[in-house]
C-alpha cells in the first residue's frame, strides 16, 4: 500500500486512494471513489461514492463528503463542515441519482461546521468562514461568512485578506504576491 489508513478505517473495494494519503480513525471510504496523493482524511469521515478529491486535500474530522462532491487540489475542509447532494430531501422519496453536483476549486477552504448546499460551486482559493451556510456560488479569492453566505471581501492564496489601492491593486503581506481586482474578479498577476 503506497497510503496509510489506520486499522479502524474501513476501505472498500473499487477506490483509488494516492501515495502518501493517510486516512485515520474510523473513516470509510467508500467505493468507487477516488482520493489524491498526500492528502489527510481525519477522524470519523465519510468519503461516498464516485466523489473526487485532489492532490494534498486536507479533511478535518466528522466530515462527510456526498455523491456528487468534487474537490480540486489543496482543498481544506474544516472539522465538521457539511455538503448536501440533494436540494429538496425526502425520506419517503428515493432521489438516488438526482445528485447536484458540487464543485470546491483548487486551494478553497471551508471553515468549521459551514454547510455547503449542493449544485454550487465554490471559486478557487476562495475562503468559507467558520458556521456559514453557502446557498449560491462564491468566486474565485472570495471570503464569504453569514447565513446565507454574503461576501464581505477578498483573501489572497495564503489566506490573508487582500486590501485594493486605487489602481485596484493589493499585496499579500505573507507572500508578497500581487492581486488585481477588475470588474469584481481577482487574478493574481505576479
Amino acid at each position: 500500500m503506497s497510503y496509510y489508513a489506520h486499522e479502524t478505517a474501513v476501505i472498500d473495494e473499487g477506490c483509488i486512494i494516492g501515495a502518501g494519503t493517510k486516512i485515520w480513525h474510523f473513516s470509510h471510504i467508500m467505493p468507487n471513489s477516488v482520493i489524491g496523493e498526500s492528502c489527510n482524511i481525519g477522524q470519523n469521515v465519510v468519503v461516498s461514492p464516485k466523489v473526487q478529491l485532489g492532490n494534498n486535500v486536507k479533511v478535518q474530522n466528522n466530515v462527510s463528503i456526498y455523491t456528487g462532491v468534487t474537490c480540486e487540489d489543496d482543498v481544506f475542509l474544516g472539522p465538521s463542515m457539511v455538503f448536501t447532494n440533494v436540494i429538496n430531501p425526502r425520506s419517503a422519496v428515493v432521489r438516488r441519482g438526482q445528485y447536484s453536483p458540487t464543485v470546491v476549486q483548487k486551494g478553497a477552504s471551508i471553515g468549521a461546521n459551514a454547510t455547503i448546499v449542493c449544485g454550487n460551486t465554490i471559486g478557487a482559493y476562495a475562503l468559507i468562514g467558520a458556521g456559514t451556510v453557502v446557498t449560491k456560488d462564491v468566486l474565485p479569492y472570495a471570503l464569504v461568512v453569514g447565513n446565507p453566505s454574503k461576501q464581505i471581501g477578498w483573501v489572497s492564496e495564503y489566506g490573508h485578506r487582500l486590501n485594493f489601492n486605487e489602481k485596484g491593486q493589493a499585496i499579500c503581506p505573507e507572500s508578497d504576491q500581487i492581486y488585481a481586482l477588475k470588474d469584481d474578479l481577482v487574478t493574481r498577476i505576479q
